[in-house]
């Protein structure tokens, strides 16, 4: 009975959608009044300040100080607090208050990946003392996730690390869990902190009894720790899941790169959940605690609110002006389009793909027939065979449609996706609620994936699924041998975009190419935390140290761990250099040499699939040429949103002789200096401006173009080579793109490329364009703008 009731508080919690919960019994909840840059002012003034303007929409000083959360004094100034929406509208009105709005709760977007990629250890091992090998020595790189589990092997301690960099300013603090900051941080783990105060003043204290989460930097969830040793993790012979599967040497992209963990998400839900007050704190810690790239792998789903009313979008813009790489996932909701996450031009957003390692699971039917699947067993099994309509009333396996709870005893169940849209979880669970063994689950062979289940299930295309029914019903006791699972490694086409991985176009920037780039998100094995299970599903009573997990937060570390990777060989590079080496130099074309797939569908991807493509590590660190971006770039994309001078220079950092003012005629959102070229509202011939600079070791290039126009359009790219001579002109050439409409349209976007060589390096640049010049009243006269005032928001 008790586990019946255990069922119906998983299926209640994780198949199920509630709202946020307000601050019990008042109407005040947690708002953030974001001010821009601290003015150079010191953290403690920045503070005064702040409670001096929170005190003038209270009546008393004290009431102030109490209702104050955070207050964000280092890497930008801010603070969070708690406000009615009376107090949070006024304090908007105030001159110098860029903006005030409702802390939100974001989401988690929840190896073999970097052989698959070309950083394979051998390579690290032979070649270490070459400079562009260094794997991030000491780069620091802090992770906002869910906190770490420090004993494992990703995080120990080498004696071949030299001392923790002089620039690291943070600390590891004491919590519980035995997290001791004495025997939890080393020269691997430098720092560790965690930020409560936003989440239990919106859903009450944290719950610690008998282990459900710590108060410390610990993690409970896994999501943290798996994320990390992804990014930064060190070598670690023999991961493997449950001693079979994956087996091999684990570790980060940047394995001598140092790591530094804020814990902002926290179990909830059986999942985590991460406040917009509580992130921004960490934001504010990790630039004053002296990191040079931040990887979050969080976010939250459209609709999206502006640039300046988020969280992630906040910090990460203060950490590119600090010279701070930022890397996001792109979300899980795909594959429909504009879904997906953390879009601004400053931000290096990630969607997932695949590897070429699969799990194999041989089914053998009682008749001799014999189909491959895929799952995670780690046993054989023979049992009796039965369709879901055997044991469920309509044939959904749903816990709600379960006819008693034997119905499935000693018996492994054939359940359909596409039968009541039900999840290969959902059906996992509601077939061990009817005592059965096991599951085999077809699905859309778009959507066909392997993953652990907690009950053994093993995932079939629809095809695959209709023969097995077809056996099932004639025959008058069917069976199955399901043989444990193997591991395979380049026996299939890879990558290809995970049907879950969200796509572009960007619903609120359209003139931003997003995401930028794609990196293995599928099935990655990282480290875990041996007292949570691999599923975080309370019945699921199974330990181990290394973990699959799916997602883009699995895809965010691995780019995260390239961008160390390229700090450490080339550490003068602004973010924006990073983000374009990362994206110009990746690929659209799996191992066969076919476009890439793109997942949840049967086309081939394009950029709002995957950005610029797959990223590829080692031509990231010698891209030849990259699109830079400085401070009167951002000046002006931020005229493009609608702020003014005055609001502009509290955003910017001030800069010796940088013009603050925008120009008499607007700026456009698409004359940023993007490594991708994005026109949304092609009616006539536009022009748009790029400048490279060239970061060869050849400083006397030549570099010729190719272009690539898309259907529909035609593509002119003046002059058609750049010749770059140090002595007479410097590094650094512009060129101009004209592009005209070939074709009368409605708004569909094409796809094109401009692809500069000096006959070593490639040089790829997206170009997207939506001719509209066929105008439907209403619609076009919305886009006439051709982007949205953020700053009238």
């Amino acid at each position: 009975m008790e586990v019946f009731v255990l069922l119906l508080v998983v299926f209640s919690l994780r198949f199920a959608v509630y709202p946020v919960q307000s601050t019990a019994g008042s109407h005040a909840a947690v708002h953030v009044v974001y001010l821009g840059h601290n003015n150079g002012l010191s953290p403690s003034l920045t503070s005064q300040s702040h409670l001096q303007l929170l005190s003038r929409v209270f009546t008393k000083q004290n009431e102030a100080k109490q209702a104050i959360l955070y207050s964000y004094s280092c890497g930008f100034s801010g603070f969070a607090a708690l406000l009615n929406s009376t107090q949070a509208s006024t304090l908007s009105e105030i001159e110098g208050v860029i903006s005030v709005f409702r802390s939100r709760m974001l989401e988690l977007h929840t190896t073999r990946s970097w052989d698959f990629m070309g950083l394979n250890l051998h390579m690290q091992i032979e070649q270490s003392s070459q400079t562009h090998l260094k794997f991030g020595d000491d780069i620091i790189v802090g992770v906002l996730d869910t906190g770490v589990w420090p004993e494992s092997e990703s995080f120990r301690d080498d004696p071949h690390y030299g001392p923790i960099p002089s620039s690291w300013h943070g600390t590891c603090v004491e919590g519980d869990g035995s997290f001791d900051p004495a025997t939890a941080c080393n020269r691997k783990l430098i720092g560790a902190r965690y930020y409560l105060a936003g989440i239990e003043s919106e859903m009450g204290p944290l719950n610690t009894t008998g282990g459900e989460e710590y108060r410390s930097p610990r993690d409970r969830v896994g999501h943290g720790t798996h994320t990390a040793s992804t990014s930064v993790g060190s070598v670690a012979p023999n991961a493997s899941y449950f001693g079979q599967l994956g087996r091999g040497v684990a570790r980060g992209g940047a394995p001598r790169a140092r790591l530094a963990v804020y814990k902002v998400c926290w179990y909830r839900d059986l999942t985590g959940r991460c406040s917009d007050a509580d992130i921004l704190a960490a934001f504010d810690d990790a630039l004053c605690d002296g990191v040079h790239v931040v990887s979050a792998s969080l976010g939250s789903s459209p609709p999206l609110m502006p640039l300046f009313a988020t969280s992630t979008e906040i910090g990460a813009f203060h950490a590119m002006q600090r010279g701070v790489v930022t890397v996001f996932s792109a979300g899980n909701d795909g594959p429909d389009a504009s879904m997906v996450q953390n879009v601004s031009p400053w931000g290096l957003t990630v969607a997932a793909s695949t590897i070429d390692r699969r799990f194999p699971t041989v089914i053998t039917l009682g008749n001799n027939a014999s189909f491959v699947g895929e799952s995670f067993l780690v046993d054989d099994m023979t049992r009796q065979l039965v369709e879901s309509s055997s044991v469920f009333n309509d044939g959904t396996c749903t816990f709600e449609q379960l006819m008693n709870r034997t119905a499935a005893a000693g018996k492994i169940v054939l359940c359909f996706g596409t039968t009541g849209g039900v999840s290969s979880e959902g059906a996992a669970l509601a077939v061990y609620a009817g005592k059965g063994d096991g599951v085999i689950f077809a699905d859309s062979i778009s959507r066909k994936t392997s993953q652990d289940n907690f009950w053994p299930t093993v995932h079939v295309d629809l095809h695959q699924g209709t023969q097995i029914l077809y056996y099932i019903r004639a025959s008058r006791k069917a069976t199955v041998h399901i043989s444990r699972s193997k591991t395979v490694v380049g026996k299939t086409p890879a990558p290809a975009v995970a049907y879950f991985s969200s796509r572009g176009p960007s619903s609120i920037t359209p003139h931003i190419l997003k995401p930028d780039v794609t990196a293995p998100g599928v099935n990655i094995l990282a480290a875990w935390p041996p007292k949570s299970s691999p599923t975080m599903i309370p019945l699921d009573e199974r330990s181990t140290h290394w973990n699959f997990d799916s997602g883009t937060s699995m895809s965010c570390p691995h780019v995260s761990g390239i961008a160390a990777v390229i700090k450490s060989v080339h550490p003068t590079w602004s973010p924006a250099a990073i983000k374009s080496a990362l994206m110009t130099t990746a690929y659209m074309y799996d191992d066969t040499s076919d476009v890439m797939l793109a997942g949840g569908t049967l086309k081939a991807a394009d950029a709002f699939d995957v950005g610029a493509g797959h990223v590829d590590p080692l031509r990231a660190v010698d891209p030849g040429l990259v699109y830079d971006a400085g401070p009167r770039d951002h000046v002006l994309f931020l005229c493009a949103l609608g702020y003014t001078a005055a609001q502009i220079r509290q955003l910017v950092l001030p800069v010796p002789s940088l013009n603050t003012t925008c120009p008499h005629g607007g700026a456009i959102a698409g004359d940023l200096n993007y490594p991708a070229i994005m026109l949304p509202d092609l009616g006539t011939t536009v022009t748009v401006k790029r400048t490279v600079t060239n970061v060869g070791p050849n400083r006397a290039a030549v570099y010729r173009v190719v272009v690539t126009s898309p259907p529909g359009a035609h593509a002119v790219v003046w002059p058609p080579e750049l010749a770059f001579f140090p002595n007479h002109g410097g590094d650094t050439a512009s060129y101009y793109v004209s592009v005209t409409p070939t074709k009368l349209s409605r708004g569909r976007f094409d796809f094109g490329e401009i692809v500069w060589s000096d006959g070593f390096h490639r040089v790829r640049t997206p170009l997207v364009v939506r001719v509209t010049n066929l105008p439907d009243d209403g619609v076009r006269a919305a886009a006439d703008d051709g982007y949205y005032s953020e700053a009238a928001v």
